[in-house]
């Protein structure tokens, strides 16, 4: 078992100041595979005096400089990408094929479109009788979630780091290896002491300190909705930046005409890809009426052939849900859409025939799901896809659109006719024939899914503060 009681703090891995232990709890097995120290206090102020002192300096070096240390993070990352995915693998449950290229290729790709963005990023814009120029904000607090944790932790280091700033890390309790890895990369590329800082722990302790903390200028946040609300309460009272990703409930829009055979198989992946654990999963399938068994077959199809299994073992089956809570989250409301009247096509609440133990769901599809279902509403973060009908387009936009959320949302059918539709969708991100967004292009919500965008230029932007200068001479 892995022990991880030290954080990282002004380049040096130091002792908690009286943090308590936790166990790290491999999904598959049930069994304890790390264990951490959770960071106090203390620990915080300790990692936001040295982010303070190292601000000083690391805000005033080149785009040159910064590039090139991006560059050399990319390089020492490539080296340790087989240790990433067995940490991700073991505390998280992606099995490790998936979690050597998709998970720790998103974290690449985090660095790279963040090098992109600065290669050609004006740091000084001319007005009408002014300039703006865009500046370093300080010190961001960073708490980041446990299912694509490296491509979280990468979207806000990488930019921060392009901007100037200097920060303090918190990831998420669930898979805290892959940070301390991380944290060893930055070392290793010589990243200067101070300038990023991981203080490993919980939400209510750690995170807690970071939202609040008066020498933090920022806190970057993802996970959920609920969370995130306590994150910007506890801010409020600093009147700090807050940026949040946050839940999701995206549709996958079916188009009247959509040629199944050749567009809708992209899309209907997104809810079985890492487990369905992805706030931008397209789980609300909206298909028109004379189309419903059409679909109930493509998705039962897929589903049932999709196999479940030990993350540690080479392949392209699933892996577990995080923890048991989530197991028991999703379980439950696979249950309640059978209590409310969905028809369960493949799937269940039964634990997989692979399988006799951890925290693994079988591939689930449900038709005759309506909207007023919890199923309907409610994030599901599993396996999970719920096939409702519209009687035409209108109504299926609306359906699409009716959601508290409005992080994403998948269009299914003719890229030509979807693309007036995408206009109408009230989310963030809409990717037609697919599920996820072009990399380095601004991910980010509306309404409770969050504010602020990560990734590429958006990304660069949104960890800056603008400031306008008047009277400069021409």
């Amino acid at each position: 078992m892995r022990e991880i009681l030290q954080h990282y703090i002004d380049g040096q891995w130091v002792d908690s100041e009286g943090g308590a232990r936790r166990e790290v709890i491999n999904p598959a097995t049930e069994e304890a595979c790390a264990v951490i120290s959770v960071g106090t206090q203390a620990d915080v102020d300790k990692a936001v005096a040295a982010a303070r002192r190292a601000y000083k300096t690391f805000s005033q070096t080149t785009r040159e400089e910064r590039l090139a240390l991006l560059g050399r993070i990319v390089e020492e990352y490539k080296k340790r990408g087989a240790d990433l995915a067995v940490a991700m693998a073991e505390e998280m449950g992606a099995p490790v094929s998936f979690a050597g290229t998709a998970q720790v290729g998103a974290g690449i790709g985090g660095f790279l479109s963040t090098i992109a963005a600065l290669k050609d990023f004006n740091f000084m814009e001319d007005g009408p009788g002014y300039k703006v120029a865009y500046e370093p904000i300080g010190v961001v607090g960073m708490i980041t979630p446990w299912n694509w944790p490296l491509n979280q932790i990468a979207l806000k280091v990488a930019p921060a780091l392009a901007a100037g700033n200097t920060m303090v890390l918190k990831p998420s309790e669930e898979c805290p290896t892959n940070a301390k890895i991380f944290a060893e990369i930055l070392d290793a590329a010589g990243v200067p002491p101070g300038v990023f800082n991981l203080v490993q722990g919980d939400g209510p302790t750690t995170g807690n300190a970071i939202s609040s903390h008066p020498d933090i200028e920022m806190v970057s946040f993802t996970g959920s909705t609920r969370a995130g609300i306590a994150v910007a309460i506890a801010a409020a009272p600093t009147v700090k930046r807050v940026h949040q990703e946050l839940g999701g409930k995206s549709p996958n829009l079916v188009l009247p005409d959509a040629d199944f055979a050749t567009q809708l198989a992209p899309v209907a992946m997104g809810p079985l890809v890492n487990t369905g654990q992805s706030c931008i999963s397209p789980t609300k399938v909206l298909v028109a009426k004379e189309r419903e068994a059409e679909a109930v077959a493509f998705y039962t199809s897929m589903y049932s052939a999709t196999k479940v299994g030990d993350p540690m073992a080479e392949g392209g089956h699933l892996g577990p849900l995080v923890n048991k809570a989530q197991y028991d989250k999703v379980r439950e409301l696979i249950q309640s859409a059978i209590d409310e009247g969905a028809k369960l096509e493949t799937g269940g609440t039964d634990l997989p025939a692979e399988v006799n133990r951890g925290f693994f769901v079988q591939p689930t599809v449900f038709s005759g799901v309506t909207p007023d279902m919890r199923i309907a509403k409610e994030e599901i973060f599993g396996p999970v896809a719920t096939i409702m009908t519209y009687d035409d387009l209108e109504q299926g936009i609306e359906l699409a659109n009716a959601t508290e959320y409005g992080l994403s949302a998948a269009i299914t059918g003719d890229p030509e006719k979807a693309a007036p539709v995408a206009a109408k969708l009230r989310a963030g991100m809409v990717a037609i024939n697919n599920w996820g967004p072009t990399p380095g292009a601004p991910f980010g919500g509306y309404k409770q899914s969050g504010n602020g965008r990560e990734g590429g230029l958006a990304g660069l932007k949104d960890f800056m503060e603008m400031k306008a200068i008047s009277g400069i001479p021409a």
